[in-house]
């Protein structure tokens, strides 16, 4: 298989998010080529209540690992960091999904790429819109910028700053 940018969102809520999404990034380096890192940004949590709020960032990189092959890596990185499946949308050390994969389209049971809420989540959409706003969606033929537009809780994603989360 080719070499494919992709785009994969990071995301953490429990402990020290900041140092959760720096050694994500680490270990992303050592399964795919990491291009460029978005900022850090601050959300509440969906769908569940917490104390922490999550911050989230997108990693984009280039990578010959076939799809499914990379999600399993993704999950190895996540287990490796104390996440346990449980609560939909709940409280997790870190979340690594991948967000888009070149222009491949696919859905499995295990895999749905592009990210089947992509285009619903302004806390994936701002870092994706700071590395590259103009991207179209494969399968929404929309950019990045303009999904970001279109998204009703946009306002409320912040760019992080220590205390304010």
């Amino acid at each position: 298989m080719r070499s494919a940018t992709i785009y994969i969102g990071l995301g953490s809520n429990l402990g020290d998010r900041v140092a959760r999404l720096r050694e994500a990034v680490v270990r992303l380096s050592q399964i795919i080529a990491v291009t460029r890192v978005s900022r850090l940004y601050v959300h509440a949590p969906l769908g569940y209540v917490s104390d922490d709020a999550f911050i989230n960032a997108v990693v984009e990189g280039r990578t010959a690992i076939k799809p499914l092959d990379l999600l399993a890596e993704l999950q190895k990185i996540e287990r490796a960091m104390g996440r346990r499946r449980g609560i939909q949308y709940g409280p997790r050390p870190i979340d690594l999904d991948i967000l888009l994969y070149g222009a491949v389209q696919m859905e499995s049971l295990e895999l749905t790429i592009p990210h089947p809420r992509l285009a619903e989540r302004a806390f994936v959409l701002k870092p994706l819109a700071e590395l590259a706003p103009n991207l179209m969606h494969p399968v929404l033929y929309y950019t990045v910028s303009q999904l970001l537009a279109n998204v009703d809780d946009a306002a409320q994603v912040k760019l992080y700053e220590p205390g304010n989360s």
